[in-house]
């Protein structure tokens, strides 16, 4: 069962009005394309690392490394590779690239390229590894490198891969902001008791992003606005608790629907309840900004 289907109990189409919220699940991961993309999740602090530029410079330099492994149809490879500083990068001179058996195929974030070891002229030997997967467009890679000491602590590994297309890493998103809440609440303590504050018909308003967009992509949008008042709600109790200002996404998107259904006057008043549950020093912002547009 999907997302929107266990939100809405069950039911394909359900009038906004009748909604039953209920914990959402992951969506189906989508199918598709072959895209390349280097990674690194860090595994403690600035050992293991995201590339950056891996879709676009070095899409074809990680397409031909993985046909000289075979693993161009789908597959994993370990590997070694090497850090090299370009001083002379003009976008920037502290940039780290990683090369693998001569193809240059992805950078370091800039955050951990600045704090990197490395004199211009020299390089350093680092532990690669890659995944592949064919999705409807194509060809992605994703890899990740190791720059700790000792033997890598992956996080992914050949039998338990990481979520490659769009569809999968919405669902895994998800599953680890549900395994979140779930944490929170199980844990007791001051931070249950303000993810509680936060919860909606048994939904945690954290929880509710994705079933947002994905009600706006389907153009479900009075849907849309269901959730995203629910999702209003349980910001404003969080907010209350730390007197601090709501989360102010949810009241965006809120605004951003009823515009589109003509609904002006439920928009300047989305937008005013949410300046009225700010505390008075902290009531400036996108959301002022954009009811004053309205008003101009």
């Amino acid at each position: 069962m999907s997302i929107l289907k266990r939100i809405f109990g069950g039911a394909d189409k359900k009038p906004a009005t009748t909604v039953a919220l209920q914990a959402p699940s992951p969506a189906p991961a989508q199918e598709g394309r072959v895209r390349l993309e280097v990674s690194f999740a860090a595994a403690s602090e600035q050992d293991l690392v995201k590339l950056t530029g891996t879709t676009t410079f070095a899409k074809d330099a990680i397409t031909e490394l993985a046909s000289r492994h075979s693993i161009d149809g789908g597959g994993y490879l370990e590997i070694e590779g090497s850090l090299q500083r370009e001083p002379e990068n003009q976008a920037d001179p502290k940039a780290v690239a990683v090369h693998v058996e001569g193809e240059r195929i992805g950078y370091l974030p800039g955050y951990v390229a600045s704090g990197v070891d490395l004199s211009a002229s020299g390089g350093r030997a680092v532990k690669v590894q890659i995944f592949t997967e064919v999705l409807p467009k194509g060809l992605r890679a994703e890899a990740w490198a190791w720059l700790g000491k000792g033997a890598p602590k992956w996080q992914w590994s050949e039998s338990k891969r990481p979520p490659m297309s769009s569809g999968a890493k919405v669902a895994a998103h998800q599953q680890s902001i549900d395994a979140m809440v779930a944490d929170a609440l199980a844990n007791g303590g001051s931070r249950a008791e303000s993810f509680e504050d936060g919860m909606v018909s048994g939904v945690h308003y954290l929880q509710l992003v994705e079933p947002i967009k994905q009600l706006k992509r389907e153009d479900r949008l009075e849907d849309a606005l269901v959730l995203c008042y629910a999702a209003i709600a349980g910001a404003e109790a969080a907010a209350r608790r730390e007197k601090l200002d709501p989360a102010p996404w949810y009241t965006e998107q809120a605004a951003i629907i009823h515009r589109k259904l003509g609904q002006r006057a439920e928009e300047v008043a989305v937008l005013r309840r949410y300046l009225a549950a700010c505390p008075p020093d902290r009531r400036n912002g996108r959301i002022k900004e954009r009811l004053e547009k309205l008003r101009a």
